[in-house]
């Protein structure tokens, strides 16, 4: 949805996925960034930028702590 500029459908199955994913692997896991980073990307190409500020920070925290921080995935 978010590809096609249908942000409304889009957010609601962003945030399905980001409960699913805290609620199963917690809400420390790189899938949670992961999620948190699409969530924010959504949020991002809305303007939205003080939403997807906090999501952004968030999924960076985690990465770094789970990952430590000169891993590639917190480079990206």
């Amino acid at each position: 949805y978010e590809s096609q500029g249908k942000y409304e459908e889009a957010e609601p199955l962003y945030q399905r996925a980001l409960k699913i994913r805290e609620t199963v692997l917690g809400p420390d896991h790189p899938s949670v960034a992961t999620t948190l980073n699409n969530l924010a990307g959504l949020y991002e190409s809305q303007g939205k930028y003080e939403e997807a500020e906090p999501l952004y920070q968030r999924a960076l925290k985690i990465r770094e702590t789970v990952l430590g921080p000169d891993h590639p995935s917190v480079a990206t």
